[in-house]
């Protein structure tokens, strides 16, 4: 599929996003699905649980905004990756809040109405490389394709998943930073990603003179 043909079928997927009111508890609020979510040729696809209030909700750009953007920018910079080479979703994509409009875990049946956007979206970037932020995401994933992976016993270890590599990891919010997953931990973590980037960067430019050898013989 051509560029230009993935970007027809991304347009018309974040349309439908955009239209979508299958929760009634979320759906006065809009999809984060858009250009703004990274370009659709990208190799590297991070998923994470669902916009922010004051985050990505507000800004439209996933993981911007809040103090989990800015620790997500962070632990990008520390191993070299820039947005512009990654592709980033969620597995709601609308911001769930409590009554009090605090922010709030996104429901079974609200991951459930969003799965199919999900797959649909993996399906169309064609990743080589998955990286769940957190057990929401990682939890998600088993709607598209069955797998047995706990996030606190496969954390920041290479899976094969859907003939992908699969990298879960924890989420960079603030919380999980205090209680969960400290920041050195973390910083290890995007090191494991950082191999998984290498390793697939030395296998794409190992099958260049093969495809250049087919080419010359068409």
């Amino acid at each position: 599929m051509s560029p230009g043909e993935k970007e027809v079928q991304f347009k018309s997927i974040a349309a439908e996003a955009a239209c979508c009111t299958r929760c009634e508890a979320i759906c006065e609020r809009s999809a984060v699905l858009s250009e703004l979510n990274g370009p659709v040729d990208a190799r590297i696809m991070f998923i994470g649980e669902a916009p922010g209030r004051k985050g990505a909700d507000r800004t439209r750009i996933p993981f911007s905004g809040d103090q989990s953007g800015k620790n997500f920018d962070r632990f990008l910079a520390s191993i070299g990756l820039s947005r512009a080479q990654i592709f980033i979703t969620s597995a709601a994509l609308c911001n769930p809040r409590t009554e009090s409009g605090a922010n709030r875990k996104p429901a079974k049946t609200e991951l459930a109405n969003c799965s199919a956007f999900l797959s649909r979206t993996i399906q169309l970037i064609d990743p080589a490389i998955v990286i769940t932020l957190g057990s929401v995401a990682l939890k998600a994933l088993k709607s598209i394709k069955p797998h047995d992976l706990i996030l606190r016993e496969s954390v920041a270890r290479l899976h094969s998943w859907d003939g992908r590599v699969l990298v879960p990891i924890y989420h960079p919010s603030p919380q999980v930073l205090a209680s969960h997953r400290r920041e050195a931990e973390q910083l290890q973590d995007y090191q494991v990603v950082a191999r998984a980037i290498k390793s697939l960067n030395r296998l794409e430019w190992a099958l260049v003179p093969r495809a250049l050898a087919d080419k010359s013989a068409i």
